[in-house]
């Protein structure tokens, strides 16, 4: 979505030995990936039966989670900065790692990276493409097969995949590539949140 040029600095930034340096930079980063979601999905929001099916935040916004690819060497230095968080349960049948990181004021990543460098995986074909930077904008929803459906048949957009899958830890996802602009895509992640245990 963005390319390593415009947020390198940021990326960078997420492994600073100083707190307050990883805040600021995770708080840009996740404003941007925010905004520019928001402006991709509107349209979603303004559906009042789709609208219902997001998790709604204090602030009135979708919980949202924005989702940073970067090379495993990145990976590994962020995971070391930010205190060894532990890692997400990925599916095996996708080549991916990750791991999520919660900031002050509600700000949230999730740090992915490829288990082949080189590979196949839609991280490593990321990775390929583009360099480091904002791979995915996650919107957290409460019914990810009925928001899947309103969007196919309401706003004629195709999802990625033709029926909900299983995501890390447990969740359901599906995913949408939309137009962000002159030239520019966007990959929204809906996500359905892990059922809780009986």
């Amino acid at each position: 979505m963005r390319n390593a040029g415009e947020i390198a600095p940021l990326i960078r930034s997420l492994s600073a030995a100083e707190a307050r340096a990883r805040d600021d930079a995770a708080a840009a980063i996740f404003q941007l990936g925010r905004e520019i979601a928001l402006a991709a999905t509107q349209k979603w929001l303004e559906d009042a039966e789709l609208a219902s099916c997001f998790v709604i935040e204090g602030a009135g916004l979708v919980k949202t989670t924005v989702g940073i690819a970067v090379s495993p060497e990145t990976f590994e230095r962020m995971k070391a900065a930010n205190g060894s968080p532990r890692l997400a349960d990925v599916p095996p049948d996708q080549d991916a790692k990750e791991f999520e990181l919660d900031f002050p004021h509600g700000v949230r990543l999730d740090i992915l990276s490829t288990r082949e460098p080189g590979g196949a995986g839609a991280i490593a074909r990321y990775l390929q493409k583009f360099g480091e930077g904002i791979q995915q904008v996650e919107m957290h929803v409460r019914d990810a097969d009925r928001a899947t459906e309103i969007l196919r048949t309401r706003f004629s957009v195709e999802p990625i995949y033709p029926a909900t899958r299983p995501g890390a830890d447990g969740t359901r996802v599906n995913f949408f590539l939309l137009p962000a602009g002159p030239a520019k895509k966007i990959l929204i992640e809906l996500v359905e949140a892990k059922a809780p245990a009986r």
